[in-house]
């Protein structure tokens, strides 16, 4: 009779982890033009070398809408105008964010991992049937890690970048300013029953203005737009195309959290506070949270994020997006 002796299993180890990353920050949502019953997911996903993964995510649900939340940031004269009309600076407002940002997230769950010729699985332990399989590619200085969604039995798209910085390090708005690289936009929006994708879009962080006291904040007007902001598009009276031809859209960059990764944005058209009589604009703007990329060296490297802004209407009107802001695509 042959003796065999078995071996206890070995656990993962640090060369294992997805890209060599233990911390990811993620979005991923479930967007289909003919649904009604979206949704979008932002926080993050924490690897450990025994194959184990958890989730931290705030959910934004078509099923449960939530209303616009105040930051309490109110961005100072410096970067901001009290008056209105045209100007070279953006309403002095309090910025807004999408409901439950400003506190824990929604939900936390775990699960199990692996990797396998450049492909991460990931299976959650829930009631339903959870799989997730990412594509992982390493960025050339070897600092960052992204994860390109490759299939999951419930989101349909999804952006997530990792290194082992912790989930507490974040960079300051002005290092976010001073970021000496170039960002680009990608992102795919549902609005009105129609999936928009919108790809290598330049994001000027750059040209915002920084604030002299309210420092968490950085705030921009572009002067105008050809697409957006139109008498077509909700401005009438004030609109692109009109006598008065107001275009221009308010954004605004915030801190959410000193102690995490939490940043979010904030636009709309000036033109539509001016058809409601308003100062700041209380209707359908946008609301995106954001989650820092921070790599290996603690640098910024951009943002994931999520749009999770609900109608004051109807559902129809809700807009809803996955997106990331980066230099490393």
């Amino acid at each position: 009779m042959l003796a065999f002796t078995l071996m206890p299993s070995q656990p993962a180890t640090a060369a294992s982890l997805p890209g060599g990353k233990a911390t990811y920050v993620v979005s991923q949502g479930h967007l289909k033009a003919s649904s009604q019953q979206n949704w979008v997911r932002l926080g993050s996903y924490r690897f450990a070398a025994n194959g184990t993964v958890t989730a931290s995510l705030h959910l934004w649900w078509q099923r449960n809408p939530q209303a616009r939340q105040r930051t309490g940031t109110v961005p100072d004269t410096g970067c901001t105008t009290k008056a209105g009309g045209v100007q070279k600076r953006p309403r002095t407002c309090e910025v807004l964010t999408a409901g439950g940002y400003t506190g824990a997230p929604d939900e936390t769950r775990t699960g199990t991992y692996t990797v396998s010729g450049g492909v991460l699985s990931i299976r959650w332990k829930i009631a339903q049937t959870w799989t997730e399989q990412w594509y992982v590619k390493p960025s050339s200085d070897g600092k960052l890690a992204r994860l390109d969604l490759k299939q999951s039995s419930l989101a349909t798209h999804g952006y997530a970048y990792g290194s082992n910085a912790a989930l507490g390090t974040r960079r300051a708005m002005s290092s976010v300013k001073a970021f000496p690289g170039s960002l680009r936009q990608d992102l795919t929006s549902w609005a009105s029953g129609t999936i928009v994708n919108s790809a290598n879009q330049p994001f000027g962080h750059s040209a915002f203005r920084s604030c002299a006291t309210s420092t968490s904040c950085l705030t921009y007007l572009q002067p105008s737009s050809n697409g957006a902001c139109q008498k077509s598009g909700g401005c009438p009276k004030y609109g692109g195309g009109t006598k008065a031809n107001i275009s221009s859209i308010q954004y605004y960059l915030t801190t959410i959290s000193k102690t995490d990764r939490r940043d979010t944005l904030w636009h709309w058209c000036t033109c539509l506070a001016m058809e409601r009589g308003e100062f700041c604009y209380t209707g359908n703007s946008h609301v995106k949270p954001l989650m820092q990329i921070i790599d290996d060296s603690g640098a910024f490297r951009g943002w994931v994020g999520a749009e999770a802004s609900f109608s004051t209407g109807s559902r129809a009107t809700d807009m809803m997006a996955v997106l990331r802001i980066t230099d490393f695509r």
